[in-house]
């Protein structure tokens, strides 16, 4: 009978991405607490809605910003130790934000600030982090390992960390921060016990600039249908997901008559969904297609807006919020999964990162959509806008959907098990 480790991380994956796996749950978990305790913190120094959403909206703007640069600096460079220089900023951020608590100097000011910094230095993190998946597992293995991943970010940050970061946050305001640090110092000591992962090859002959590595990476993503096709998808999902996700709490509080403890029983029943489609995920890698996967999933998106527009029951919202907790979680494993099998190696920073700017561009645009339709329409109106507008996204991108799950992928080396492993 395998043991526990074997199960969560199996042996054929290596040591390697055992390393990698406990330093991205590390640092999930340390997000899922600064996910409660940050905007707790802005809740205690000011009673303005601008402010505390100014500090939601710290998450998204660095990826706009620095996102297809971050995605390019990952392409040339050693990833591994580029994760590790991230993380150590964003424990220094934190640090110096606990040093303005403990002295009594913090304010909104300082908060918002360190939020930003704080997400410049996620945004170099995860866009080299994203690219050691394809450079440590063999491409068969990636559904597996992708879908591990995918567990420590479900459960740091929307089961275990979030409580965590209330109770903390409760106990004092510094000491969810002091934690958080633990966390992310703890991802960087994980990391370095990864064997020196290669610089990606490149032509040393073509220009250098960052702005030529940038159109570089969006000159392939044009020229790739399949690629293309599911950042598009991606992208426009996102706008249409957000916009009635950005008035939930109304619409759940107002329109279901839920109370502030039921809104918060739904992103649990979330997450309690994709606890279970963790369970399963290796079985329906096994027996299902990723095209049938992808419609799937796409298609029980699109009747999950229809039901909410439809419903006026609680109960009704709870049960879909748990299928979409596991259908959500089966598409993000499968779609970055395929996404990493077709990208050449060198190309995995800057076409993640393009990926990324997608994912909250479209949060952005969804949520100022949502927030006008619903001041419009009423409370309702962003699930049937959101119902239309994934439905003809969906019937558009159906017959590409093959195309996608069935392109060939990239071969590339992958650093085998048996590497002797060293520190940094």
């Amino acid at each position: 009978m395998p043991s526990l480790g074997d199960v969560i991380a199996p042996r054929r994956l290596g040591r390697d991405f055992r390393w990698l796996l406990g330093s991205s749950w590390s640092s999930n978990l340390g997000d899922g607490i600064s996910l409660a305790a940050a905007p707790l913190l802005l809740a205690s120094m000011t009673s303005s809605p601008l402010i505390v959403a100014a500090g939601a909206m710290m998450q998204f703007l660095p990826w706009l910003l620095f996102g297809l640069l971050a995605g390019a600096v990952a392409d040339r460079h050693d990833r591994r130790r580029l994760v590790m220089i991230a993380n150590g900023s964003r424990a220094l951020v934190v640090a110096a934000l606990v040093a303005f608590l403990l002295t009594g100097q913090a304010n909104v000011w300082i908060v918002l600030a360190s939020a930003f910094l704080y997400g410049i230095a996620e945004v170099f993190a995860d866009s080299a982090g994203a690219t050691l998946m394809p450079m440590l597992v063999r491409p068969g293995d990636l559904g597996i390992g992708n879908a591990r991943m995918q567990a420590g970010h479900l459960v740091g940050n929307n089961l275990a960390g979030p409580p965590v970061g209330a109770f903390l946050f409760a106990l004092g305001s510094f000491w969810p921060f002091l934690v958080e640090i633990l966390c992310v110092l703890l991802a960087v000591v994980l990391i370095s016990r990864i064997s020196r992962t290669p610089v990606p090859e490149h032509d040393e002959s073509a220009p250098t600039g960052t702005a030529h590595a940038i159109r570089e990476g969006l000159h392939w993503l044009r020229g790739n249908p399949p690629v293309r096709t599911l950042v598009l998808i991606i992208l426009v999902f996102n706008v249409t997901w957000a916009a009635p996700w950005s008035i939930l709490v109304l619409y759940a509080t107002e329109h279901l008559g839920m109370g502030a403890v039921g809104f918060g029983a739904l992103t649990t029943a979330s997450a309690l969904g994709g606890l279970v489609a963790i369970g399963c995920f290796s079985w329906l890698e096994r027996h299902v297609s990723f095209a049938t996967l992808m419609r799937v999933c796409l298609s029980l998106e699109v009747l999950m807006h229809l039901a909410f527009a439809l419903t006026t029951s609680s109960i009704v919202a709870f049960v879909i919020m748990f299928g979409f907790g596991a259908y959500a979680f089966v598409w993000g494993t499968i779609s970055t999964t395929t996404r990493q099998r077709l990208v050449p190696m060198e190309l995995q920073g800057r076409i993640a990162s393009v990926n990324m700017v997608g994912v909250f561009g479209g949060l952005v645009i969804g949520q100022l959509l949502g927030g006008l339709i619903a001041q419009v329409w009423g409370l309702t109106a962003p699930w049937w806008f959101a119902f239309a507008g994934s439905a003809l996204t969906l019937l558009l991108v159906w017959r590409q959907i093959s195309h996608i799950a069935a392109a060939p992928p990239v071969m590339e080396p992958v650093i085998t098990p048996d590497t002797p492993h060293g520190g940094t």
